[in-house]
């Protein structure tokens, strides 16, 4: 499903990128974080993020019901173009553009921070990488660790050939001597 666009309430942005309402890969990131700002007194923490007061207890338990229905279809991993395009049209409406734009850099956030881990490395391993780095040129520890890995990875399959080739050698050999 193509990702819909916003439709903005107050006029439209010449530069930057558009605005786009929710899509299905981002949902299990984006309903913890749109149940927490649809609520009430999120809402009244942040009113220029949401439109009209006299909207929001109307719409408020429509969006809620609107996203379990979602939830729940999800769970079932059930098709869900047709409640996410209804999910999205409610969204655009309670929130404004100000207020989705935000949504839209938090949920942003969310995303790189669950891309990301923070191990513990010792002082020692840190120094012993800096020179690897610095031998082969890398610039990241990322690179550092993928290149070490990447070795790894190949040693293995390497060894695993050698065992394999063993392995038929001997058998070849007992057939012979069999023979």
């Amino acid at each position: 499903m193509e990702p819909q666009a916003w439709i903005y309430q107050q006029d439209k942005p010449t530069a930057g990128r558009k605005l786009l309402l929710l899509e299905e890969a981002e949902l299990i990131f984006a309903l913890p974080l749109i149940y927490r700002l649809i609520n009430p007194e999120a809402v009244a923490s942040k009113p220029d993020w949401f439109c009209g007061a006299e909207l929001q207890t109307v719409l408020y338990t429509e969006l809620v019901t609107q996203l379990n229905e979602l939830v729940r279809l999800r769970k079932k991993a059930q098709r869900l173009d047709n409640e996410l395009m209804k999910v999205n049209k409610m969204l655009n409406q309670y929130f404004t553009d100000l207020g989705w734009r935000m949504v839209r850099k938090e949920l942003s956030q969310i995303k790189k921070r669950q891309k990301k881990s923070h191990i513990e490395v010792s002082r020692d391993i840190i120094l012993r990488l800096k020179r690897y780095m610095e031998s082969q040129k890398l610039d990241s520890f990322d690179q550092a660790i993928d290149n070490l890995l990447s070795e790894h990875d190949a040693d293995n399959s390497q060894n695993h050939l050698q065992h394999s080739d063993d392995i038929v050698d001997n058998i070849i050999s007992v057939e012979i001597r069999d023979q």
